[in-house]
């Protein structure tokens, strides 16, 4: 498995990735100062953006739904790698980022909506709604970044099950949960994400998280192939990727107690 990017590495970047990175961050600044810094924050901090790239995890073509997709960071890369790709400017040993991957994201909270629209124009479609409810129309990746452990027990497995139904044969879930049997790591996640939660006005929001090794049980069971990556490198979070692929078969059923 190769190396994750790690998140504190603008200062030693080579070139190609720094001109991504600040391609990418310069689509929010028409959004003001706030979501132009969040988004320069996340891309220097958080591995998972540029990993997703530099690993190879999203087909080239179909459909990707992000689901929570906050002010659209993801798709603002994709969309900047995909005209760096094609300028040659790209960074030495990556395979070829998406280059005919329609994109759909949505997203709860009205400001990161609004900015995620601003930011990607027409180029990706992003609407307001609850994931637990919106309609998921067939598609080939699913990415579900530090998302679930804001669903109860029961919504997570709800919503597991819309996603499998909806992945086409062979198609992606990337889903990012930190994992639960982390020890201290796990206690710092814990804790940042209830100081996030309390921003966004979740002070009393009850968490459900789970250990990775739970993760890929439930997803197998799912009919999935799931592999994990660390994805905390250079943070002290215990934050795990887990690619889970849909089986070609495309048979779903539902998940019995977990």
């Amino acid at each position: 498995m190769q190396r994750p990017v790690s998140g504190l590495f603008l200062k030693k970047m080579n070139a190609q990735i720094k001109s991504l990175y600040h391609s990418t961050t310069a689509s929010f600044m028409s959004e003001g100062r706030y979501a132009w810094h969040f988004a320069r924050g996340k891309l220097r901090h958080d591995p998972v953006f540029f990993a997703l790239l530099k690993l190879g995890l999203l087909p080239g073509q179909g459909q990707l739904l992000d689901l929570g997709c906050g002010q659209g960071i993801l798709m603002a890369l994709l969309l900047a790698a995909r005209k760096q790709f094609a300028i040659g400017q790209w960074p030495e040993g990556w395979p070829p980022p998406p280059l005919q991957l329609a994109m759909r994201g949505i997203e709860l909270r009205d400001d990161c909506v609004r900015a995620a629209q601003g930011a990607l124009k027409s180029d990706a479609t992003v609407e307001r709604g609850d994931i637990q409810s919106i309609a998921f129309a067939p598609c080939s990746a699913i990415v579900l970044l530090d998302v679930l452990h804001y669903l109860s027990d029961s919504a997570q497995l709800q919503l597991l099950e819309r996603i499998a139904a909806s992945l086409e044969p062979g198609g992606v879930l990337l889903l990012r949960e930190s994992d639960a049997n982390a020890g201290v790591s796990f206690h710092v996640t814990q804790w940042a994400e209830r100081a996030a939660g309390i921003t966004r006005g979740l002070l009393w929001h009850k968490m459900h998280y789970r250990s990775t090794d739970q993760w890929i049980r439930l997803l197998e069971l799912y009919g999935f192939a799931v592999t994990a990556h660390p994805m905390s490198e250079g943070t002290p979070f215990s934050n795990m990727l887990l690619v889970a692929q849909r089986s070609k078969n495309n048979v779903t059923g539902l998940v019995p107690g977990n």
